[in-house]
């Protein structure tokens, strides 16, 4: 039988580990830009961050609006890591998976363009997705937001009953299955929500659900 599913896949902590070295500089650096171009202490610069995320999902969202800040040039000053590769922790593996993996494949993150196909880059599986759709392509409307899905779909010309969300926020997930998609939860947690319908504790156990998706 043809599968003829998509898989979408966040990038961040699903495709590869950013908690050990990606994700404290990006952090760094997005306080250090509060600090810069507002003109605020570090302390000052983490609390606003701290309510910027409580209030709007994200700190580039309440940067532009109550700032103007222009997102690409916040995302390139947060996101251009030096020695990025070797920040970069995968899965041994994970390019022979995804190889193995039957039906499209594309990856949609609330990261910048640039970063998300650099970390591919990294990681040696950028040929491996039909296409990265990336912050930019939401209009600025990072997930859990259903804005930024709906553009994918019609992008793609896919329905969500037929596409598999890949992901280790639940946030992000509970919207993927309310819009109609299968959803997969990449966590060593022991309990599952019920909008979760398979959860793997590592992206090479990600084959074994092909036969459960068509």
């Amino acid at each position: 039988m043809k599968f003829n599913r998509v898989w979408v896949f966040d990038l961040d902590n699903t495709l590869h580990n950013a908690s050990p070295h990606i994700f404290p500089h990006i952090n760094s650096a997005m306080t250090a830009y509060l600090q810069t171009h507002l003109g605020l202490d570090e302390t000052a610069a983490g609390e606003l961050r701290r309510h910027y995320w409580l209030r709007y999902g994200a700190t580039l969202i309440g940067l532009m609006r109550n700032h103007a800040t222009d997102p690409q040039h916040f995302l390139r000053a947060t996101h251009d890591i030096p020695d990025l590769a070797a920040k970069v922790v995968g899965e041994p593996g994970l390019r022979a998976m995804l190889n193995r993996l039957p039906g499209r494949k594309l990856v949609f993150s609330n990261a910048p363009a640039h970063y998300a196909a650099a970390v591919l880059r990294a990681l040696g599986i950028a040929d491996l997705f039909d296409d990265v759709f990336a912050i930019e392509h939401t209009g600025y409307r990072p997930k859990p937001d259903s804005y930024g899905f709906l553009r994918l779909f019609r992008r793609h010309r896919v329905r969500a009953d037929r596409c598999v969300m890949v992901e280790d926020n639940l946030e992000n997930l509970k919207t993927a299955k309310r819009l109609g998609m299968a959803t997969v939860w990449v966590s060593r947690a022991a309990r599952t929500p019920g909008y979760v319908d398979f959860s793997i504790r590592n992206m090479l156990q990600l084959p074994r659900l092909a036969w459960h998706l068509h």
